[in-house]
């Protein structure tokens, strides 16, 4: 079994090193050839203007750190590794794209050279989406790419699988006896969630949703953990997506609504009050309903993009000073990275703390809704 783990390993390393080898080659072929090219090609449309953008702010000599920041905790069709323009290092990531003018359409990402290139009548926007090039196409575009945040999303469940796989192998040869190595941390937080958050919330019921909920918790707490990484396949801001919460609030929100008894839809549809307040009650109730996901959504999404923009806006002070007066970026230099890190280490318990607050408060629903009445 760790044999096949090391060569699953290796496999993903080799072809990401690869990938990001390839594309750094292409993108030194591209310099060469963007300045005879550029001038030629009437359907770049505002890809030209980026260009000069970005000619006019490299010649400017200051630093944007609101725009670093944004790429940064924003999604994209590359995982960049390190460097600027030109000399950036990414792994190109594959496009999928949907339209029913040209059915599917499949290409690196590289096509694109980080926005300053249109291929195949496409291009990518200021805010990183995939638009034709021809405005007035109005053709709907489906975007199915493995994006960063995908391929992110699929390394921490790749790295989930392997580790509840090994461990209960683990269980079935040494039966009886005491995990250990990683296993030894991964059992306690089990037994916390069944012990502390779901049999409290959900009682008899506990069983039927421990699956849910410990899915629910040790996903967004490895990608919490992989999302303060700064290096691949670390980096990525998948709970801080909001589309990515989105889907985990909905999920909670069928689960809860399928499972509701008929106390759950009475104490909704028919609360004991008095009856004239029903045109008060009951609309707040539907409200509650549908408020329980959101604030889901939105609390796990706001504190994990939070921590990530205070993290490279301490670290970004370097640059901002250094830009003024190189003295002054070396001066900054040492408090911007204590605080950089000093919030790096605050974030690994945030990143406990929201899957554990994303599942306590999901158990907590579930309780509500499957609750028995007693007199």
């Amino acid at each position: 079994m760790s044999f096949v783990k090391i060569s699953l390993l290796t496999m993903l390393a080799t072809f990401f090193a690869v990938a990001a080898s390839a594309n750094t080659e292409n993108e030194h072929v591209a310099v060469a050839e963007q300045t005879s090219e550029v001038k030629h090609e009437s359907t770049a449309g505002n890809v030209g203007e980026a260009d000069k953008h970005d000619d006019s702010h490299k010649k400017s000599g200051k630093f944007d750190a609101g725009k670093m920041i944004l790429e940064h905790i924003a999604d994209a069709h590359d995982w960049h590794l390190w460097g600027e323009g030109h000399n950036t290092v990414s792994i190109s990531l594959p496009v999928i794209i949907y339209t029913s003018s040209k059915g599917i359409t499949i290409f690196s990402s590289s096509k694109f050279e980080h926005g300053h290139a249109a291929f195949d009548g496409f291009r990518l926007d200021e805010e990183g989406h995939i638009v034709w090039v021809d405005k007035t196409n109005l053709d709907k575009i489906y975007d199915i790419s493995l994006t960063k945040n995908v391929v992110a999303m699929l390394i921490a469940v790749l790295t989930l699988c392997i580790l509840i796989i090994t461990m209960a192998n683990s269980y079935v040869k040494r039966k009886g006896k005491a995990p250990k190595g990683i296993h030894n941390l991964i059992e306690p937080l089990i037994l916390m969630i069944r012990d502390d958050v779901a049999r409290p919330s959900i009682g008899q019921k506990t069983d039927k949703f421990m699956p849910l909920l410990l899915t629910v918790f040790f996903f967004i707490f490895i990608n919490n953990i992989f999302g303060l990484i700064p290096i691949f396949p670390g980096g990525a801001n998948v709970t801080g997506n909001i589309a990515v919460t989105m889907v985990l609030a909905v999920v909670i929100f069928l689960t809860v609504n399928l499972n509701g008894n008929k106390y759950y839809w009475k104490h909704i549809f028919m609360p004991d009050v008095p009856v004239w307040m029903y045109i008060i009650i009951i609309p707040i109730e539907i409200l509650g309903v549908i408020l329980k996901p959101f604030v889901l959504m939105l609390r796990l999404f706001a504190n994990i993009t939070a921590g990530h923009i205070i993290i490279l806006g301490f670290f970004s002070l370097i640059f901002i000073f250094g830009a003024m007066n190189p003295a002054g970026g070396i001066g900054v230099s040492p408090l911007s990275v204590a605080f950089t890190v000093l919030m790096g280490l605050l974030e690994m318990l945030v990143a406990f703390l929201q899957a554990f607050v994303f599942t306590l408060l999901s158990a907590i629903y579930i309780g509500m809704a499957v609750e028995e009445h007693h007199h």
